[in-house]
């Protein structure tokens, strides 16, 4: 069955309600306690929702329901009619809408390990009926696509479909285990150090350029692209490193001292923006909106 459009605009709530548990549970039986209806009925519904949109949405297998492509594709629109349901209930009966369901979440891994992982005890307490994806990886998604449903970025994406705010800013400073800044004392020459850097895929990154171009006799202790290994590198006694400064509130590292004569080095250190980036169409809707709400008070109290 082709489909004719990925316009909701036919379909009644009442079955855009069943496609959502559906999509959620994944089977006819478990959607159906969720909603309180018998499986013939949420099989009924279903069929009639599919025959309005002209598109199968879901195959059918032994393990359970599969999203149809075309289910992907109708989802935001779906839950974006949730929301405004939801929102409509809400300021009529001043009752909270319930959070539950899958949020995508894109984060740089360094960053993943060190602030975001270590709230997610306390999102679950919360809202006990979300569940986080975390993609943790260098690789850049496409909220646009739906790669993710929220991300958090050291730049601001552009794109009229997307919404963003920024919950922090910081320096990169250099940074070693306590043990080696004392031995250390005030430096006097970004040389005198070894150095943990980044590999040399990620040699234009502003760190490498920065060191590169201020200690390029120092030698280089480990090179590595793996932000986590940088820093267990560093707090194990290995070498200097630059980090932004949040990090030292959370890991065993310890500031530089520096003489004078290095003030105009250390003044170009980079600065990093963290930007919390999420689809338009998307944000309203109370998965995403509570992880969202849940980011901004977390990470801008750092």
């Amino acid at each position: 069955m082709a489909a004719k459009s990925q316009d909701l605009g036919d379909a009644r709530w009442d079955d855009i309600r069943i496609f959502l548990a559906l999509h959620r549970h994944g089977s006819l039986g478990q959607a159906g306690v969720r909603l309180g209806l018998d499986t013939s009925t949420v099989s009924r519904r279903l069929t009639a929702l599919e025959a309005t949109l002209g598109a199968r949405l879901f195959d059918r297998t032994r393990e359970g329901l599969v999203p149809t492509r075309v289910a992907e594709l109708v989802l935001p629109a779906a839950e974006a009619m949730e929301a405004a349901h939801r929102r409509l209930a809400r300021d009529a009966s001043g009752a909270e809408a319930d959070a539950e369901g899958v949020v995508r979440l894109s984060v740089a891994p360094g960053f993943a390990d060190s602030f975001v992982v270590p709230t997610l005890a306390r999102l679950r307490a919360r809202h006990p009926g979300i569940r986080i994806e975390l993609d943790a990886s260098v690789r850049v998604l496409d909220l646009t696509r739906r790669e993710a449903d929220l991300a958090l970025r050291s730049v601001r994406p552009e794109g009229a479909d997307l919404v963003a705010t920024k919950l922090a800013s910081g320096r990169w400073v250099a940074a070693a285990s306590a043990e080696l800044a004392r031995d250390a004392g005030r430096v006097e020459a970004w040389d005198a150090l070894p150095w943990i850097t980044w590999d040399r895929d990620l040699a234009s990154f502003p760190p490498a350029l920065w060191l590169a171009r201020h200690a390029p006799g120092a030698e280089i202790a480990l090179r590595t692209s793996f932000f986590r290994s940088q820093i267990t590198a560093a707090e194990l006694g290995l070498g200097a490193v630059l980090v932004p400064e949040p990090y030292l509130r959370v890991h065993a590292l310890a500031p530089l001292g520096f003489a004078g004569a290095l003030e105009a080095s250390a003044a170009e250190w980079p600065i990093d923006h963290l930007w919390l980036v999420g689809h338009r169409a998307l944000r309203d809707v109370p998965r995403v909106s509570a992880v969202w709400s849940f980011l901004v008070e977390e990470l801008r109290s750092r």
